[in-house]
């Protein structure tokens, strides 16, 4: 599953496998994948959803359940950061996954979060897109320490004790946003992307560092030096809720 075709050392192999069982983990226990799907991956193209085109690329060769995956990256021309289009499309092909690419822009909605506006704009044209494809499923690059800094900014600002599902069907259309990542932790990501190769954008996001999903960061990595072990008891705290009421999430910067 190496991004450069090369043979990984033994702890990027330990930490592959790793990826891999906690991807069907969450894959098993949600059934979010089942014989048929069409899959639509966001791919925006950092290290999440790069590793999340490489496991669904994989998990379509395999014979059960039988499934097709399609990855979309979306440009959105008042943003400044910048991709490699042909490492994308080089990436997708390595992983044997088509690539679409759509342009969109934001039109007189200047005065709402940037953040807010990106996320909601990129997602307005992955809907658009998995209708004119015929896909009944939408793959987001979400993780672990997503899921946990979600559910501690809704604890925060909302007052709700939710996080972010690993499945959510959506009313108004025969579609179902899946998370595969869901258990994995940042960090392995990260690890892997370094042993793999994987090429960052070229011009990050500018407001990157600048949203209360990075203050959220930053608070649980405070409480990880109160409890090492806080994470698996959020996780456990989430897990008891219902997984799968919507999220209010206005300062997300991580739609895909």
């Amino acid at each position: 599953m190496n991004a450069m075709n090369e043979p990984l050392p033994l702890t990027g192999q330990k930490v592959e496998k790793r990826l891999w069982t906690l991807f069907h983990k969450a894959c098993a226990e949600y059934n979010l994948l089942a014989d048929g799907d069409h899959v639509l991956i966001g791919l925006s193209g950092g290290k999440d959803s790069l590793l999340l085109t490489q496991l669904l690329g994989r998990q379509q060769r395999i014979y059960k359940p039988s499934i097709r995956v399609t990855a979309v990256h979306v440009r959105i021309s008042e943003r400044k950061y910048i991709t490699d289009l042909t490492y994308l499309k080089n990436f997708c092909e390595d992983a044997g996954v088509p690539l679409l690419i759509r342009d969109t822009n934001i039109v007189g909605e200047e005065k709402k979060s940037p953040c807010f506006l990106c996320s909601w704009y990129r997602r307005k044209a992955l809907l658009q897109t998995a209708q004119e494809e015929g896909c009944n499923k939408i793959a987001f690059g979400h993780h672990q320490d997503d899921v946990l800094h979600t559910f501690l900014m809704n604890m925060l600002y909302v007052g709700r004790a939710t996080s972010i599902p690993p499945i959510l069907p959506l009313d108004k259309m025969p579609l179902s946003l899946i998370r595969p990542l869901w258990y994995i932790p940042e960090s392995d990501i990260r690890t892997y992307a370094e042993l793999c190769g994987y090429q960052t954008q070229k011009v990050p996001c500018e407001w990157e560092d600048l949203t209360n999903r990075s203050k959220m960061r930053d608070l649980l990595n405070t409480m990880e030096t109160i409890h090492p072990d806080v994470r698996s008891s959020l996780v456990h705290a989430i897990l008891r809720k219902d997984p799968t009421p919507p999220v209010t999430d206005k300062c997300a910067s991580r739609s895909i």
